[in-house]
């Protein structure tokens, strides 16, 4: 169990996926340019380091494109700003830029993305780099496989340079695996930059790359991107390959991205999407004037609580400037959050999958995870929650995860939108939410903590974290917007608002490029 423990499948209809992506990424830079977006190309070649360290990867991949500097120049430049400032930051599990660099010299130049530097998350196996997962269980583990879904990445023409770093099988919503470095949020060192794809979100908020790979089987786009001030969409279940397309509950994960800019998120989610899933594919989403929309607001969990201080003036100010927009508000107290038994039946599932990792663990070492030292506490303490449960008791849980799900589309029914917060207080401080922590204390901090995510998970909904205020200590606080399964589209047209009426992207962390 894991946000996207994804199984190999091999090297799928690699030349019909280049074709793809050429062809989808033409018809993008088209509507890029009548939308407006194409204004840096104009500027001429970026200045020096700094100027091409605030790029976002659409603009970056112009000025490749029109020979403004080289794709080798790009990625050296995303090197030099790794050996800067990785040191403190942590946010690399693995790092290959020589073999990055050879793959390079393959690619091929008219792909839509070519030359922008990337990253992979370490929940996703990719050929030669290492495929730790976060966990000491896995340390010497190389990738042999391209996915269906990393073949698409790859003929977007993103360069991957490394693997961004996550937690133990990505279980916690902090990027603090106990047998590796921790990822610090570039915003303040000694605090979380979330998880579970907290090296992702550091990686991008600190300029070093434009876009990096995400996955989210709870939060773990939505968190980090709120954490580190960078834009998170979790798109509707089965938009993906190497992904379930039904309509399951237990069908938590979903694969993407988190960027800069908007638009290099529904750039990326073009490229990458399914033509045969169970939605309708969304092709480019460019900015386009929104009709009015009936938005829900609402600020307490399941458990009745408000979020922090901090949290709630971020979201009832989102409410307000969205109403400015032209959209109505409505305030609400009673959600899907409070259906009865619905984390507890989310925490099983997280519950079975650490069992199975517990299960391999002891086939591979040959002894027990909890002799061998091999597995972090929270992994262990999860697979004994789990054996108190039992295989009866997951499938009433699972089934529970379903009644929750429906309750939650039928509920979103009659709103466009719902606004409310990514987390219940700004970053933690490293240490709190760790897989070290004592079990229960720790159930008991993840349940305040991390309790607005989970339910779009289950539901298969889209849900996006939107970076939208800093604290009075200069942490990022981002403000989560859900819609509709399928409604991928609508939920990016509001990002592209709030973008421009509240810009982030100059907002800049104090370790950065």
């Amino acid at each position: 169990m894991a946000d996207d423990m994804e199984r190999p499948r091999g090297r799928a209809a690699a030349g019909l996926t280049r074709r793809a992506a050429l062809k989808a990424g033409a018809a993008m830079a088209a509507a890029l340019a009548a939308a407006g977006c194409g204004r840096e190309a104009s500027r001429g070649a970026p200045s020096g380091p700094d100027d091409l360290a605030r790029l976002d990867a659409t603009a970056l991949a112009r000025h490749i494109r029109e020979g403004h500097l080289t794709a080798r120049e790009a990625v050296e430049a995303a090197a030099a700003r790794i050996a800067r400032l990785e040191d403190r930051l942590g946010a690399f599990a693995a790092l290959d830029v020589e073999a990055a660099l050879d793959r390079l010299d393959g690619a091929d130049p008219a792909a839509p993305l070519y030359g922008v530097p990337f990253a992979m998350k370490d929940l996703n196996e990719y050929p030669g780099l290492p495929f730790r997962r976060g966990s000491a269980l896995f340390r010497d583990a190389i990738g042999q496989t391209m996915t269906a879904y990393t073949a698409r990445l790859d003929a977007a023409g993103l360069v991957t340079l490394g693997k961004s770093q996550t937690p133990e099988f990505g279980l916690l919503p902090t990027t603090e695996p106990l047998a590796y470095r921790p990822t610090a949020n570039p915003w303040a060192l000694g605090h979380s930059a979330g998880g579970s794809s907290g090296g992702a979100a550091a990686l991008v908020a600190a300029r070093i790359l434009p876009v990096a790979q995400a996955s989210d089987g709870g939060g773990s786009i939505r968190i980090p991107a709120a954490c580190c001030g960078v834009f998170g969409l979790k798109p509707s279940r089965g938009r993906f390959p190497d992904q379930g397309t039904g309509g399951r509950a237990f069908d938590l994960a979903v694969k993407h991205a988190v960027s800069l800019s908007v638009r290099d998120s529904a750039f990326l989610l073009a490229l990458t999407e399914r033509e045969d899933g169970p939605h309708a594919p969304v092709g480019f989403v460019a900015p386009a004037a929104l009709a009015p929309l009936k938005i829900a607001v609402s600020l307490k969990d399941g458990a009745g609580r408000r979020p922090d201080p901090a949290v709630a003036a971020a979201v009832e100010e989102a409410a307000r400037l969205l109403e400015s927009m032209g959209h109505e508000i409505v305030p609400v107290e009673t959600t899907p959050y409070e259906f009865p038994g619905g984390a507890d039946a989310f925490n099983a599932v997280w519950a079975h999958g650490a069992a199975q990792i517990r299960q391999l663990a002891a086939q591979l070492a040959g002894a027990p995870p909890e002799r061998t030292g091999v597995l972090e506490p929270f992994t262990l303490g999860l697979a004994a929650a789990f054996d108190a449960l039992g295989e009866t008791g997951l499938a009433e849980a699972v089934g529970l995860l379903d009644r929750f799900a429906a309750q939650t589309v039928r509920w979103l029914e009659d709103y466009d939108a719902w606004l409310t917060p990514v987390l219940g207080a700004p970053p933690v401080r490293l240490g709190e939410v760790a897989g070290d922590v004592p079990f229960d204390a720790l159930v008991e901090r993840l349940g305040r903590y991390a309790a607005y995510t989970p339910i779009h998970n289950v539901a298969g909904t889209p849900a996006m974290s939107v970076p939208f205020a800093w604290t009075e200590d200069g942490l990022p606080v981002g403000v989560q917007l859900s819609a509709r399964p399928g409604a991928d589209a609508l939920l990016l047209r509001l990002a592209y608002a709030l973008e421009e009426a509240r810009p982030w992207a100059d907002k800049i962390p104090p370790l950065a490029a």
